[in-house]
């Protein structure tokens, strides 16, 4: 097994290098990992560039948010998608879901281009798909954004509780990490108790912030990091959250570290300053390199616990709603099976001597290749 994960990430990581020129093939970046499907949509009329990403969908529609960002490029907005929707296949296999892995992100200023237009060519563009994809809600797209999309398509969900969504997916998201953290914490510590535990929250957003609260209120001691001013004085006024730079969240003494920022935080300058035992936190695709600097955190004795486990409370509750079956109270109790999923995970992973991460995709992918025969 580890070889042959070592090879897919290896391969992986050399063809996202290769996507950094301007040359770069579609093709080279979707191979490495059996990418199904990559889309791109242009609207002139709107200013609509979007690109989705459809990874697999050998255990049902192809899943996963919609993000809205300024990339700094084409290229670099395909990578963030072609990364996003393989782990979001992991995310929903390893949870026990009946969805496939995909993502869409929408290149551009949110503040310039989002408007009722926008929004709803980008749903007649999913709509096209067949229900071959389905969206939902990511960084830069509101839940009023969503029912624009919902005009165009059936095929988006996390819509406003109002009109018969599941609402907002922070909350469960949060608490699944918290339940990661929990299990990561006993793997680490001996003990799942995070009372007096230093933790580094990177990023007091939706999740990053109603995290922080799970954390305050087991006496945890919180260092929250932000690129918003009024989100740190939030959580700092609420929780008694200690605030920190963006770039000093590394250089805290603490015991977790908790990424619920945007991705690839974990990388060959951060890890060396980080003085964590735990890694655990709602970001995706955490590790810049999975090959190199997972292997790094298990070298250094640090528990990592892998992203798209602990953060699945969020496709959970969207693939309940667009299924017919959201019941909150439910959800909440399938976000606390995090907590025995990762805990075998880790145990799994100090057994045989490798990576967390290799364990969880090793899971997800005898799920799928189990229920793919079917």
């Amino acid at each position: 097994m580890e070889n042959i994960l070592a090879d897919k990430d290896a391969t992986l990581q050399k063809e996202q290098g290769e996507s950094e020129g301007k040359n770069a093939s579609v093709f080279n970046q979707m191979a490495p990992c059996d990418h199904e499907q990559v889309v791109h949509c242009y609207d002139s009329t709107t200013g609509l560039k979007a690109i989705v990403a459809i990874h697999s969908t050998a255990l049902g529609p192809a899943m996963g948010g919609t993000r809205m960002w300024n990339y700094a490029s084409d290229e670099e907005a395909l990578t963030d998608a072609i990364r996003l929707a393989r782990g979001m296949t992991y995310k929903s296999a390893i949870s026990g879901l009946n969805v496939g892995g995909g993502k869409a992100v929408l290149i551009g200023d949110p503040k310039k281009l989002k408007n009722e237009a926008y929004l709803r060519r980008f749903g007649k563009f999913i709509d096209g798909l067949g229900g071959k994809y389905v969206t939902a809600g990511d960084v830069n797209m509101t839940l009023s954004d969503l029912e624009y999309v919902r005009m165009e398509t059936r095929h988006v969900t996390g819509l406003p509780e109002a009109i018969g969504g599941s609402g907002s997916s922070s909350l469960v998201t949060a608490y699944g990490v918290y339940m990661g953290m929990k299990a990561a914490a006993k793997e680490a510590f001996g003990t799942d108790s995070l009372e007096g535990k230093k933790v580094a929250v990177q990023g007091v957003g939706a999740v990053g912030s109603k995290l922080t609260e799970y954390l305050t209120k087991e006496k945890a001691i919180v260092f929250a990091a932000d690129i918003s001013e009024d989100k740190l004085q939030r959580v700092s006024r609420e929780f008694g959250a200690h605030v920190v730079s963006l770039d000093g969240i590394y250089d805290i003494l603490a015991d977790i570290y908790a990424p619920c920022a945007l991705g690839a935080t974990l990388n060959d300058d951060t890890i060396s300053r980080l003085s964590c035992q735990v890694i655990a936190g709602g970001a995706n695709n955490q590790l810049a390199n999975e090959q190199r600097h997972g292997a790094v955190l298990r070298k250094r004795g640090v528990v990592y616990a892998p992203d798209f486990l602990v953060n699945a409370g969020g496709i959970m509750a969207v693939a309940a709603e667009y299924f017919g079956t959201y019941s909150k109270e439910y959800l909440f109790q399938k976000a606390e099976r995090i907590y025995d999923v990762c805990q075998a995970v880790l145990q799994q992973a100090a057994q045989q001597q490798t990576e967390p991460h290799r364990i969880a995709m090793k899971m997800a992918e005898d799920r799928i290749a189990s229920i793919s025969q079917l």
